[in-house]
């Protein structure tokens, strides 16, 4: 039977009301107002502006929206999740530590300048490039050079066999060379110049960033003229622009805003489990959780149907492993600890004056925290004292990614490399050279770097089966679903959303 935590039953009950009110209020407001938004100017409503354009210096989805269809990338994947060609249309492992690829050779960037194998050796280094601090570093580090080797070819060499290479180069977008060096890096941000199926054509800070099609894309033509993507921090408001026809599609509804739009005239909403993992991070160097006993009863306390059923809506899926059958790494049949609260309150209260500390559980606003709050009443059922700690997000941030010392001893978190590889996952939040990892197991980390380090799919495989137990038994993480991302459409747009959670214009189609 599944279970519904009463306090969060109140608070969805809560959020509803509030949500529904408020929805209907600013839905009355914005429909007196002329509609800006259909095929001739299509307009997103994000959550946050884009903090940047330049697609090597940030990775947040509000960001990457937009820059993602201003710049071409050297890979991509299709609707399906399969790597596709973009800029390169094929490539051959040449040996176990490079790869080449062909390049494109009828590729212009928005200002008229043929795009050639040096802006890809360009692109390549400026992101690699420790002194440049790009965040991406991390996901391209282990490439250490990049060569053009003929008119329309170029090597990249990796730090031994490096099996997730495409996997990362799906994200890498090439940058013209000769606009960056000669602008720099700050005026590049402001007025971007690329290759892709939109043109940059204005960034109003604090109202929106426009892009123009660009008839000239070598690609597919994208249906809109003219693109606006605006920051609409407020849900509720999302959903209600969506219902007065002032936007064409609004990102990161819940399932209870999605339930307003199902019988609504003008919107609709769309859904797609992506590759992100929601999960707890338990820190085991911070008592109570150095004692196994107790993470165990952390885990057999979370009900996980619960939250996905009962709070999620349905559209997310429990998860028995830290990736989602969307990764590369999946393992069918892998068991984690089973939902048991009686045996977890008995390990609780065995534990005496350990079951009975404090345990903060670190959060952040981006968080549903629904599913916070729910975690929370689920482990005080089985006796265990814990605290939410709400703070910004660049607080979250730099504690969960400074080591055991500062990893706060619980937390709540949702992971996407945007690789669809385990190695994107599993590397940086179980190694212990990574500063996310809280984690501390040799074991674990020989198994890491030899799955990161061969070509050879089956002992990969092996490999993260290996991780997977490893993780279902010390518990150092709780996966807790695969995540579904939500969003708020027109009714004749015409789209399918991805589980790497790109959103390409030229993919999407208006049928009145």
């Amino acid at each position: 039977m599944i279970r519904f935590p009463r306090q969060s039953e109140a608070i969805m009950t809560r959020i509803q009301h509030l949500l529904a009110g408020a929805a209907i209020a600013l839905t009355v407001g914005l429909a007196a107002s002329p509609s800006m938004a259909g095929r001739d100017r299509f307009v997103v409503d994000l959550v946050n502006e884009p903090s940047s354009l330049d697609p090597q210096v940030q990775w947040n989805p509000d960001s990457y929206y937009v820059y993602r269809n201003i710049f071409d990338n050297l890979v991509t994947r299709d609707d399906k999740g399969a790597l596709a060609p973009e800029i390169a249309t094929a490539w051959k492992q040449v040996s176990d530590t490079e790869m080449e690829f062909t390049i494109r050779d009828d590729v212009t960037f928005h200002d008229g300048k043929k795009l050639t194998p040096e802006d890809v050796v360009f692109s390549v280094k400026r992101i690699t490039d420790p002194k440049f601090g790009s965040p991406q570093l991390g996901q391209f580090n282990k490439i250490t050079d990049a060569v053009a080797t003929g008119p329309n070819t170029v090597k990249l060499v990796t730090d031994g066999a490096y099996p997730a290479l495409l996997a990362q180069l799906v994200k890498l977008s090439i940058v013209p060379k000769h606009v960056v060096e000669a602008v720099g890096k700050d005026a590049f941000n402001a007025k971007p110049v690329g290759s892709g199926p939109y043109v940059f054509a204005d960034w109003s800070r604090g109202v929106a960033v426009t892009l123009k099609r660009n008839d000239k894309y070598w690609g597919k033509k994208a249906p809109f003229p003219e693109v606006a993507f605006r920051a609409v921090p407020d849900a509720s408001t999302r959903v209600a622009n969506l219902q007065a026809g002032s936007s064409d599609l609004g990102v990161s509804l819940d399932s209870d805003l999605a339930a307003q739009i199902k019988s609504s005239p003008k919107a609709k909403p769309l859904s797609v489990l992506t590759e992100r993992v929601a999960y707890l991070r338990l820190n085991p160097s911070k008592p109570p959780f150095d004692k196994g006993d107790i993470r165990r009863a952390v885990a057999m306390a979370i009900d996980k149907e619960a939250l996905v059923q009962g709070i999620l809506g349905g559209y997310d899926k429990a998860v028995p492993e830290m990736l989602t059958p969307a990764h590369f790494g999946w393992v069918e049949g892998v068991e984690a600890p089973a939902f048991d609260p009686k045996k977890a309150k008995q390990i609780v209260e065995a534990a005496g004056p350990a079951g009975q500390q404090e345990i903060e559980l670190s959060t952040a606003p981006v968080f549903d925290q629904r599913i916070v709050q729910a975690v929370q009443q689920m482990l005080a059922d089985v006796g265990l004292n814990v605290k939410i700690n709400m703070s910004d997000m660049a607080s979250y941030l730099k504690r969960a990614q400074s080591g055991p010392e500062s990893t706060p001893a619980l937390s709540y978190g949702r992971w996407s490399c945007a690789c669809q590889d385990a190695d994107g996952v599993l590397f940086p939040l179980m190694h212990n050279s990574s500063g996310w990892s809280a984690y501390r197991n040799t074991t674990t980390d020989k198994l890491l770097e030899a799955a990161r380090a061969t070509l050879n799919q089956d002992n990969r495989m092996a490999a993260y089966k290996q991780v997977h137990e490893i993780i279902a038994k010390e518990v150092p993480l709780i996966p807790l679903y695969q995540s579904a991302i939500i969003y708020g459409a027109a009714k004749p747009l015409v789209w399918q959303p991805t589980p790497n959670e790109s959103m390409f214009l030229n993919r999407m189609d208006w049928k009145e």
